[in-house]
């Protein structure tokens, strides 16, 4: 296997990039921008994914990466936390919900298996 140089090359963090993008596409089109603090946290819990991948590959050794894998995985668990929330006050569609909950659940599953 090819040795990867940078972050953006890691598919744990290529799948973290289009969750956030999925987030941003909710936010944008349904009345989830209208409740602010839910908003704001989904965006910052899938934020949190991609850049604490990022990050922990940054740093200097495989310890630290871990240790910054681990935050994002619970990231994960948390989008999917608040993917809940959304749908539960309608601010989401069951479907809108559903999507998003495979998502973070996929991408929690990857990150756990780069983690062992």
């Amino acid at each position: 296997m090819a040795k990867i140089n940078k972050f953006e090359d890691l598919e744990i963090w290529q799948k973290a990039r289009e969750l956030c993008q999925y987030v941003e596409l909710l936010i944008q089109t349904t009345i989830l921008k209208t409740n602010y603090s839910l908003k704001d946290q989904i965006d910052r819990s899938s934020g949190s994914i991609m850049d604490n991948i990022a990050e922990g590959f940054e740093r200097n050794g495989n310890r630290e990466f871990l240790q910054f894998l681990s935050i994002a995985k619970g990231s994960a668990g948390e989008v999917k936390s608040k993917s809940y929330r959304a749908f539960d006050k309608k601010l989401i569609s069951e479907e809108q919900h559903l999507k998003l909950n495979e998502m973070a659940e996929i991408e929690k599953n990857k990150i756990g298996a780069m983690m062992n």
